[in-house]
């Protein structure tokens, strides 16, 4: 057995980016043209795949295809621990009429596949498949058994992905409730993944759903928290959804807080367990600048971009930072548009509006 494909399946739980790089090493295995995975519940969320069959893995996400048919059903429902061959799962007669292999396989000239399904602790499963060349016959058993002695690290390392993932988002919310800041973190489609102690007791804001579904009690506010979410959820990748800040009415008090929806950027996201974005809940209050840490982890900041947001928050101009910072007047107007863009606001005065939002009321200190 490869025990540097080991290593690299596991440091691959640490790294997503190594998985095209693991799923190459698999397809080279199975003497496939490439490999891909995919994550999946009601729907794909994400997938990625070796370089020789990215395109073709997009496609697949993209029209659709990959339900159509009985193709991932029957590999799911067999809930077998192992690797599949696609003869293990149709006859010869059936797989002529499988929409992924009639429509798209057998045109390219892939006429064979062998993957494996694991499903995770999120109710999603980790679909990993390769696909071979027609005119190099059918996956053997031998090829089978060897991929099979690689599932067991194979699943371990998804499934240590997912853990780190939700410990990641557990901790992220705890931090805030350090800052004394009532949050939760969002997966995509608005599925709670961990929630501080100071937003679970907010009962007269929040209304707690079946299947991990949260909602606002204030009407209007859960309108916009929805429409945030989804905006979030619709945007392709390159683009930089907008941070939404929206009052929210306390149905116990009639007193107001703001709800600012901050999506999750860049290294902060992960090919499993997919943090979508973070909802604050902070009072009305005085302005003040929040803690230049906070502010860099929410949006992916550079450590420069971060001193500059934060004293944006401050009240400091650009003049005001080059003088401080002994830098010139474009270089911190650079470093602005790079806030801009990262926080989704358009102009220094919504960057200000939801810095000082976030920062919420003063820290007690005990001595």
């Amino acid at each position: 057995m490869d025990e540097q494909l080991i290593d690299r399946i596991y440091e691959s739980s640490l790294v997503p980016e190594l998985w095209p790089a693991v799923l190459e090493d698999l397809s080279r295995l199975s003497e496939a043209i490439g490999g891909s995975l995919f994550i999946t519940r009601a729907d794909v969320l994400t997938w990625t795949a070796s370089p020789a069959v990215r395109d073709r893995a997009a496609q697949i996400v993209k029209e659709g295809l990959y339900w159509r048919g009985q193709f991932v059903t029957r590999a799911l429902n067999a809930r077998y621990p192992g690797f599949m061959t696609d003869l293990d799962l149709f006859t010869p007669e059936e797989i002529d009429e499988e929409p992924i292999y009639r429509d798209f396989w057998r045109p390219l000239g892939i006429g064979f596949a062998v993957g494996t399904c694991i499903p995770l602790p999120t109710d999603e499963s980790v679909n990993i498949l390769m696909s071979r060349l027609a005119t190099r016959g059918p996956i053997e058993r031998a090829i089978v058994q060897r991929l099979d002695q690689l599932r067991p690290h194979l699943a371990r390392s998804v499934l240590l992905s997912a853990r780190l993932q939700l410990e990641r988002a557990q901790a992220a919310s705890a931090t805030l409730a350090a800052l004394g800041l009532p949050a939760l973190v969002l997966g995509e489609q608005g599925k709670v993944l961990a929630a501080n102690r100071l937003i679970e007791g907010l009962t007269s804001l929040l209304q707690w759903r079946a299947h991990d579904r949260v909602a606002l009690q204030d009407k209007a506010a859960d309108q916009l928290l929805r429409e945030a979410i989804a905006s979030i959820n619709e945007n392709e990748e390159g683009d930089h959804p907008r941070v939404r800040s929206f009052p929210v009415r306390d149905t116990g008090t009639d007193a107001k807080r703001v709800a600012h929806v901050i999506p999750v950027r860049l290294s902060a996201r992960d090919i499993f367990v997919h943090c979508s974005a973070v909802l604050v809940l902070t009072p009305v209050s005085l302005p003040q600048a929040p803690p230049i840490e906070l502010v860099q982890s929410l949006f992916d900041l550079t450590p420069a971009e971060a001193r500059v947001a934060r004293n944006l928050a401050a009240g400091k101009t650009v003049e005001d930072m080059a003088s401080d910072g002994g830098l010139s007047p474009n270089t911190i107007r650079s470093q602005v548009r790079g806030v801009l863009t990262k926080t989704g606001c358009s102009r220094q005065a919504e960057v200000i509006a939801l810095l000082t939002g976030l920062a919420g009321p003063p820290l007690s200190r005990a001595f």
